[in-house]
């Protein structure tokens, strides 16, 4: 086999934060990226890679041709016995630690052309978060671009953390901050963000310790995105477009390209349905219970994939969606419950059993977009927030950590399709929310909303839309940019 033919091929190797909220919208990516001409290696961790074969089985990531998938540890201890997300502080301290030494190792590999029989690497695209890749990139010269799979509200809450600690917002004088009206503090100097408090950025702040490694890494992580070729968000203007400028002001590469599903479902080959990312299996009997039922009938309720609860609040949640008479499709992972099993009283079971499907995991993206779905009870996460507001989907938000908050806030104050369940979750409060969105004034008016956000989704990944010409020009001006030289 000659190398002549690998000459015409730019090669992107991409490289997401190893949990399952991360790895959906860079698998996106990356299909656009191959679909546009590149041949894609996308690095996943051991400990997922191993996840992935388990849940999708052993020739689930042979699909496409050029699109390969290569694994690297993660430095962690083996845990492969269980199917859960990792701790996250111990997973973002030791990818930052452990992972340049092997990623520079496959870089290596791949490059040595003679024996992996792929094209030499032309540019890197790797999470937000994953910013050692950048020290990779420089000692290759290739470009790096970053993608933060955040919100662009998100993305900016990150990149004040270093001003909110020199302002002595953050961290809190002593736990009695967490209450005594301190995290209603208004910010007013954030650009494009108005009347923002700080309990609304990302939750990482609510700390008493100056040294608390989440709050160190968000920060550092953030501020190390401004050496990237480019940086890029999966959102678009129309969403976000006030943050966006004042982001531009500090990231002059920044750019929006999504929602990045939306994109990858014009691509009209069937064989990239074939590969997935979700590393718990899917159950289909969610989608066939859905057809059955009415339009705009149904509450869908999923917290994400790192969300986790007490029991007590499994309980509440459960009786709240009772008690509301409506219909519902919950999905409970096994590993949402803290240090316990998920066990639902059996009077529930029984209550619910006509009008209520429970299950471990779904194609979310199919559900939004199924029409008999009403409304999200959800806890704000990046990727359930925008699939949300492309099905046209008002929500209820119960934000957990990090950025979802923020993600809360515009979702129910700026863009007007949700409500919050503030402070601790109680079933009468969760009864009448849910009670409201599905049925009640509100929530018609929710809803009329979410169905012009979603009109602007679908026009901004037209060949016009911006979305549409930044994905372009990311990709001819930034990640051609070396294959070309």
């Amino acid at each position: 086999m000659g190398s002549l033919a690998f000459t015409e091929k730019p090669h992107a190797v991409c490289v997401p934060y190893p949990a399952q909220g991360h790895i959906n919208p860079m698998l996106k990516l990356a299909k656009i990226l191959h679909y546009k001409g590149f041949h894609i290696t996308f690095v996943n961790t051991e400990y997922n890679h191993k996840r992935l074969l388990k849940s999708r089985g052993p020739d689930s990531l042979h699909a496409l041709p050029s699109f390969q998938f290569e694994a690297i540890p993660d430095g962690l201890p083996d845990q492969s016995d269980i199917d859960a997300t990792q701790d996250v502080p111990s997973l973002c301290a030791s990818t930052q630690k452990n992972c340049l030494a092997p990623f520079r190792n496959l870089l290596l590999k791949l490059n040595d052309t003679s024996s992996s029989h792929v094209p030499p690497v032309t540019c890197i695209v790797s999470d937000g978060v994953m910013s050692f890749t950048l020290d990779a990139a420089a000692e290759l010269g290739i470009p790096d671009v970053l993608f933060w799979t955040t919100s662009a509200c998100g993305f900016m809450g990150y990149a004040q953390y270093r001003r909110l600690i020199e302002k002595g917002l953050t961290p809190l004088k002593d736990e009695s901050y967490l209450t005594n009206g301190h995290l209603d503090t208004i910010i007013d100097w954030i650009p494009g963000m108005k009347g923002i408090r700080l309990r609304d950025l990302p939750s990482f702040i609510a700390t008493t310790d100056l040294d608390d490694f989440m709050l160190n890494f968000a920060m550092v992580e953030a501020e190390r995105a401004r050496r990237a070729s480019a940086v890029i968000l999966n959102t678009f203007d129309a969403l976000e477009h006030e943050v966006l400028e004042g982001l531009s002001t500090m990231y002059p590469s920044i750019c929006s390209i999504g929602p990045l599903h939306l994109l990858v479902n014009q691509i009209p080959h069937k064989n990239y349905k074939l590969i997935g990312s979700n590393l718990w299996t899917e159950e289909e009997s969610c989608i066939e219970w859905l057809d059955k039922r009415e339009p705009n009938s149904v509450v869908y309720v999923n917290f994400g994939s790192i969300t986790v609860m007490t029991s007590n609040q499994l309980i509440e949640f459960a009786w709240g969606l009772a008690n509301s008479k409506q219909a519902f499709l919950w999905i409970i992972r096994p590993d949402l419950v803290r240090g316990d099993s998920a066990v639902l009283p059996p009077e529930f079971l029984e209550e619910t059993r006509e009008r209520g499907l429970l299950a471990n995991w779904c194609s979310q993206e199919e559900v939004l977009s199924h029409p008999s779905i009403g409304g999200f009870l959800t806890h704000s996460g990046w990727n359930s927030t925008l699939e949300s507001v492309c099905g046209g989907v008002p929500m209820i938000s119960w934000p957990f950590f990090a950025e979802q908050q923020t993600n809360c806030r515009y979702t129910c104050i700026e863009w007007g399709i949700g409500m919050e369940i503030e402070s601790d979750a109680k079933r009468g409060k969760i009864e009448s929310l849910v009670r409201e969105l599905m049925v009640g004034e509100k929530g018609q008016k929710l809803k009329k909303k979410a169905d012009e956000w979603k009109k602007l989704a679908e026009e901004t990944i037209s060949p016009t839309g911006s979305s549409f010409v930044n994905l372009d020009k990311i990709i001819n001006q930034v990640l051609l940019a070396s294959a070309t030289n």
